[in-house]
This record gives C-alpha cells, sequence and structure tokens, in this order.
C-alpha cells in the first residue's frame, strides 16, 4: 500500500460473520469496505454535513474484490486506503484489508465512484477543495 494510504476502518470478525464453511462470508468484506469507503468520503471533504447541505451524493459504479486469505471468528482486522485516480466528476481507490495480528492483507478491492448532483440525478464536478484535497493525496504518477 501506498504512504499516501489512510486507515479507514478497524473491527474484528464475529461468529455471525462467518458462513457455513466457517469463514468469514462474502458479504461482511463487503460491508467493511463501505464503512472504510464512507471513512475514506470523510477525509477526502465528502462529509455527512457536505453532501447534505450541497444536495450531492456518492454512488458506485465498479467493484473488483480479490479474496486472498480466509478470516474468522475473532480475526481483527483493518483497512488502509488508497486513491489511485481522479478525475472531474469520478475518483478511483483501493481498499486493502489486512488481519492485524499476522499483518497480512486478506482481501483487496478497488473502487469508481461518481459524484452527484441528488437534485439533477446526475454526475456533477466535485467541489475545488475536494479536488485539491484529492490531488495532495495522489501519487505523483496517478492519473488525474
Amino acid at each position: 500500500m501506498a504512504p499516501e494510504s489512510l486507515v479507514t476502518y478497524r473491527g474484528a470478525v464475529y461468529p455471525w460473520h462467518c458462513d457455513h464453511v466457517g469463514h468469514m462470508n462474502v458479504m461482511w468484506y463487503v460491508g467493511k469496505f463501505d464503512e472504510a469507503t464512507w471513512q475514506f468520503f470523510n477525509a477526502l471533504g465528502l462529509t455527512p454535513r457536505y453532501l447534505r447541505t450541497a444536495k450531492r451524493g456518492m454512488a458506485a459504479v465498479d467493484q473488483h474484490i480479490s479474496y486472498i486469505r480466509e478470516l474468522h471468528a475473532g480475526d481483527v482486522v483493518s483497512v488502509r486506503t488508497s486513491l489511485i485516480g481522479f478525475k472531474e466528476k469520478s475518483v478511483q481507490f483501493v481498499h486493502e484489508m489486512s488481519e492485524d495480528e499476522r499483518g497480512e492483507v486478506v482481501a483487496k478491492t478497488t473502487l469508481k465512484a461518481v459524484h452527484l448532483d441528488t437534485e439533477q440525478r446526475k454526475s456533477c464536478a466535485f467541489a475545488q477543495e475536494i479536488a485539491a484535497k484529492m490531488a495532495s493525496l495522489l501519487p505523483g504518477d496517478a492519473p488525474r
């Protein structure tokens, strides 16, 4: 993960997260990644207050997940997030979930999200201060 990555989630695997073969079910990976996404958006300035007052929203339009290693009840996990690119109306980022005791990456997902005008129900440009924050987090060789 890039040095620009942010810790966006910390939690544990509970028994009710596990399926009939004893490992965390895919729906919980997606759920933990979703919580990390909202923490990441908050760090970019896409806060709940901003989204409500500016009448803006975010919509996932593409997501790819790799399941690398199983998680079991009692495992403690964290997610680190890195920005990998952004355009006028969209952002791409990657989450890496690690099992904290061993420090091993157990799952990874890459997402693309679009910034929306919730009244017109269509994509719109990011506010200048949000684009500036994204630019500050982007590695020098990443697409803008």
